[in-house]
């Protein structure tokens, strides 16, 4: 009896990024982004049939950015870009209606799950198409690990507990391993790689460090973060992590002041502007989640400036160069104004604060405390700004007490359960290597900011605008229990590259068997190996001709930028990055 090949079923809409939207503009509580529409799409203007989470995430960059850890693209477990997506559309909508307040037509907000995807690798984008070249890593001075299946490889204390260490100098990372009696060679050959991690998403580390890591108990392991200045976090292993914290909150401050809500004057944006436009934003960032937050705000329309220490931020120099400056900082940084500041002195303080008495927002993700110390926190500023909205972005916000470990992307996602939710349950929680966090996290603080604004505009009253690396992670919805996947759910390799398999191919197994011409179902790695005679576009055309889809999965971002395919969510000069991934209608 023949088997007719499975119809293709219409794709549903992103349920997920639907969910996350309608959260946000409910947190919001603002009646009117009832009135503007919005609608997400899966592919939008990527020319690809892109029609799920996981077809996205393969032909878009996030399997091959996630998966270098692996050394083989690998889906994460989570509906992350469709979580991107939701906060995008919801910025959307939160924007169209700050700019109909200020007399722009905007009837209604798009965007789509590949633009959210595209805009959460960013940065590897940037780096991938630079025409300078990354750092040459160091000649090996020990043997380190090699990529295998499972990824990020942790650290394992002598009494079992997997942890995540974090050192944000090097003399901190020497301090820490010293008191764990590592060698002084795996020392020096650790210390890059482990530094590098967050720009490369990648870590491997010489083995002699794991056995001193495994030798010692996890207590002594957290005297000596202690001493050395690191932190060291367990990994839990619940995917739900405990309480979620609410994406951001709002606390209103001083009086309601008449015309606090326009006090700056702001042209209404015209026909072709963004609904931004007008508004001034001061930011005080570095790394990744603040940055990226002011340029969300940008790409809406306002005007930011940017605050760097005399001589410029020092990521400015990390390589790979596109013209004199980091391409990795320009995807985050390109279009902002700069004023330089040393915030130590009274008179770099008395800047800041001249800059502010002319802004609708000051956002900033200093270390907790260090605002008040300066004498720059919601209270101070807002005394001389009436109407500012006053954005802290942080790792932790209140969640872990008034001396929190330093807030950066991997210790969140192993303490929120996010490094259990993005691996399958055969595999051991780690985190991402790819900065899920510190983007959602910058996002979700440009979020906040304009949830700000839209309460300044109804109460005439400046707020204070908190969200947190934390918040972020706790908003990417996760499963009760660890999922658990099937042969095909891993792209398997063809003669150029990897293939993901689609939905429908990998839960009718005879079919696929049809197409490779193996017994996909009870010899899975040896049909996966007849995949390696032909290339993935061969095999993408061999599944499309049976009813079947299959897609390449895009591991080389260079050659993904010069796609004629993303023409339209991409821009390439000096550097490729994605274009601002909302339309106003």
């Amino acid at each position: 009896m023949t088997t007719s090949p499975p119809r293709t079923r219409v794709a549903p809409a992103p349920a997920v990024a639907h969910r996350v939207a309608d959260r946000l503009l409910a947190l919001v509580g603002d009646p009117g982004t009832a009135t503007v529409p919005y609608r997400i799409d899966w592919a939008g203007p990527v020319d690809l049939p892109l029609h799920s989470e996981q077809a996205v995430q393969a032909a878009c960059g996030i399997m091959g950015v996630h998966g270098r850890a692996a050394g083989r693209p690998t889906p994460l477990a989570v509906d992350y870009a469709g979580t991107v997506a939701g906060v995008l559309a919801a910025q959307g909508v939160c924007a169209a209606l700050l700019g109909r307040a200020a007399g722009a037509d905007v009837a209604r907000v798009r965007t789509s799950v590949s633009q959210a995807a595209l805009f959460s690798v960013s940065q590897y984008l940037a780096a991938a198409t630079a025409e300078g070249d990354e750092d040459d890593p160091p000649p090996a001075a020990t043997r380190r690990e090699a990529p295998t299946e499972a990824g990020h490889r942790l650290f394992v204390s002598a009494d079992g507990v997997p942890f995540e260490l974090e050192a944000l100098d090097a003399e901190r990372w020497l301090g820490f391993w010293q008191r764990l009696g590592a060698p002084a060679d795996a020392l020096r050959a650790g210390w890059r790689p482990f530094q590098q991690r967050f720009a490369t998403a990648t870590c491997l580390l010489p083995h002699t460090l794991h056995r001193a890591a495994g030798a010692a108990p996890y207590a002594a392991i957290r005297t000596a973060a202690a001493q050395a200045g690191a932190d060291v976090l367990s990994v839990c292993a619940d995917p739900r992590g405990g309480t979620a914290p609410p994406a951001w909150r709002l606390t209103a401050l001083g009086h309601a002041t008449a015309g606090a809500a326009r006090e700056a004057a702001r042209t209404p944006p015209g026909s072709g502007r963004p609904p931004l436009a007008g508004l001034r934003v001061v930011e005080s960032t570095r790394r990744v989640q603040g940055p990226l937050a002011g340029h969300v705000l940008r790409l809406l329309g306002a005007e930011v400036v940017r605050i760097e220490p005399p001589g410029g931020d020092p990521m400015r120099g990390m390589p790979p160069m596109a013209g004199p400056t980091s391409a990795r900082f320009r995807a985050l940084n390109d279009g902002k104004q700069v004023v330089e500041a040393d915030l130590t002195t009274d008179r770099g303080r008395r800047t800041v604060r001249e800059l502010v008495a002319g802004a609708d927002v000051f956002l900033h993700n200093w270390a907790p405390g260090k605002a008040a110390r300066l004498a720059l926190d919601a209270a101070d500023l807002s005394a001389l700004r009436p109407g500012l909205v006053h954005a802290w972005a942080s790792g932790w916000g209140d969640a872990l007490g008034q001396a929190p470990p330093v807030g950066t992307d991997f210790l969140v996602q192993a303490h929120s359960g996010l490094a259990a939710a993005v691996r399958p349950a055969h595999l051991p929680p780690a985190p991402s290597l790819m900065t899920l966090t510190d983007v959602l996290g910058g996002l979700l603080s440009a979020q906040a900011v304009l949830a700000g604004l839209l309460a300044r505009d109804r109460t005439g009253r400046g707020q204070r605008a908190d969200s947190s690396l934390l918040s972020a992670a706790a908003l990417v919805p996760r499963p009760r229990q660890r999922v658990r996947w099937g042969p095909w759910e891993t792209p398997p390799a063809t003669a150029d590259g990897h293939l993901w398999v689609g939905e429908t191919a990998r839960a009718h197994p005879e079919q696929l068997g049809r197409v490779i011409g193996a017994d996909a179902a009870r010899c899975p790695d040896a049909a996966a190996a007849r995949l390696r005679a032909g290339t993935s576009t061969e095999w993408a055309a061999r599944f499309a001709a049976a009813g079947l889809t299959a897609l390449p999965v895009g591991t080389d971002l260079a050659r993904l930028a010069a796609d004629p395919r993303l023409t339209a969510a991409v821009r390439r000069d000096a550097y490729a990055r994605p274009l601002a991934p909302w339309e106003f209608l």
